[in-house]
Parts: C-alpha cells; sequence; structure tokens
C-alpha cells in the first residue's frame, strides 16, 4: 500500500469502492475475490467475494465500508478469480482521512492528553524597570554631561578654527593684493607712462587767502531798469497783435 496511499501516522482507511468486468459462460461457476492481506498477521484485513455461479457475465461496482482501519493494518491488494472465467478493467479506490488525535498530544482538545507540566510549577518573576534603578540613573546622568561637555568642547575647536581660517585667509588677501599693486607698477614702468603724482611727493605748505574787496555803493543801473520796461512793452504789443485789439 506504500505506491496506493501516504505513508501518514494518523491515517485511516473507511471505505473500499471497486468495479470490474466479469467475462464467463452461464453455466461456469465462478468466485472473485477483492482482497488485501495484513502485513501484520497471515489474514486478510479486507476480502469481499463475488459468487458469479449460475450467473452470465457482467460488470459490477461496489462500495464497502470497513470502518476506520489503521494504516499500518493494510498490505498488498489483489483480485483473485478461482473457477472458470476472467476479470476485465478492473480499479480498487480506498478512500482515507486523517485522524489529528492519532497522538494526544498533538492537541490539547484531543481525548487523554496529557498537560505536559503544571503551569503553577513555574517560579514567580518578578519584574524590575531597569531605568528606575539609581545606579542606572546615575551613570545615565553622567553620560549625559559628558556627551554636553564634549558637544561644547567640539563647537569650540569649530570656532577656532574658523577664526583661524578667516585670519590665514585675511593675510592670502593681503599678500595678494600687494602682489597685485606691485605687478601693477612695474607694467606702468614698462610702458614708460608714469604720471608725476604717481611716485613724486608734494611739499607741504601754507596757502593763504586771496585779498578781499572792501566793501563800496554801487549805484543803481538806470539802463537796466529801461531795458526791462522795453521788453514788457514788446511783449504786451505781440499779445495785443495777436488778438487784434
Amino acid at each position: 500500500m506504500q505506491n496506493i496511499l501516504p505513508q501518514q501516522a494518523g491515517l485511516t482507511v473507511g471505505n473500499v469502492i471497486y468495479r470490474y468486468e466479469a467475462v464467463k459462460a452461464l453455466e461456469d461457476d465462478m468466485l472473485v475475490h477483492v482482497q488485501n492481506k495484513n502485513p501484520l498477521s497471515s489474514g486478510y484485513t479486507f476480502r469481499e467475494t463475488d459468487d458469479w455461479s449460475g450467473l452470465k457475465g457482467n460488470k459490477i461496482y461496489k462500495i464497502i465500508p470497513v470502518g476506520e482501519i489503521p494504516l499500518e493494518l493494510w498490505g498488498d491488494g489483489s483480485i483473485e478469480v478461482e473457477g472458470t472465467g476472467s476479470v476485465i478493467n478492473p480499479s480498487v479506490v480506498y478512500t482515507y482521512k486523517y485522524d489529528p488525535c492519532f497522538d494526544p498530544q498533538a492537541d490539547p482538545s484531543c481525548p487523554n492528553y496529557v498537560m505536559p507540566f503544571d503551569p503553577n510549577m513555574l517560579p514567580q518573576v518578578e519584574f524590575n524597570d531597569p531605568l528606575q534603578d539609581e545606579l542606572i540613573l546615575a551613570e545615565m546622568e553622567k553620560k549625559a554631561k559628558l556627551e554636553e561637555e564634549e558637544e561644547y568642547e567640539r563647537k569650540m575647536r569649530i570656532k577656532k578654527a574658523t577664526i583661524n581660517l578667516e585670519k590665514m585667509l585675511g593675510g592670502v588677501n593681503a599678500s595678494a593684493m600687494d602682489t597685485q599693486a606691485a605687478a601693477q607698477e612695474a607694467a606702468l614702468f614698462a610702458m614708460n607712462y608714469i604720471p608725476s603724482s604717481y611716485t613724486n611727493s608734494l611739499n607741504g605748505g601754507t596757502y593763504r587767502d586771496v585779498p578781499m574787496l572792501l566793501d563800496t555803493f554801487l549805484p543803481k543801473n538806470i539802463k537796466s531798469k529801461r531795458l526791462e520796461f522795453a521788453q514788457q512793452q514788446k511783449h504786451e504789443d505781440m499779445i495785443n497783435t495777436q488778438y487784434d485789439r
């Protein structure tokens, strides 16, 4: 049966279903045995006999309940013909199911299940929150303080490095400006175009104010008045001419 049924512990066979066609003459005697040997003994786990004596050949189909027989009691199956005749197109089918309680310890709901241990025998473990321990709290505070000091020192190192970098860059820029001025002076000398004010310095001294004219009486400008009056008169004449007055 190893090539017929799955080899699974707790498997049981519930029915044997078979069919075949008997080939014989009416007057011949023939017995057909559908059987399965018991591998644990010399007998048969299942044996069903069909008596075809005095019958003509025909087809047969049967379902035989066998209860729930464990898999280990099923051996090699066969169809045996006794008498005159033969069998063609035989077929034997076994229906089976799995018994989940074959091992009672597989499920607490199975009969005869035995508790593997008594939960009451387990020791009671008292839980202590490690974060509430004074030594741990003190260590955590110490660690936080050290981290704060390290962060302060790190910021100071960055600040000092930044200041030194700015000073270094300032020196580099000043040196670059001096170099640029020297290059410009050399270029001017090479072009022979050096303004005197570029290299010569002016002598210092005192520049006194020029003498001021004293105030005196200025007569009225009568000609200016006449000119102004003549211009006004000319303007009015032009307006009158425009409107034909």
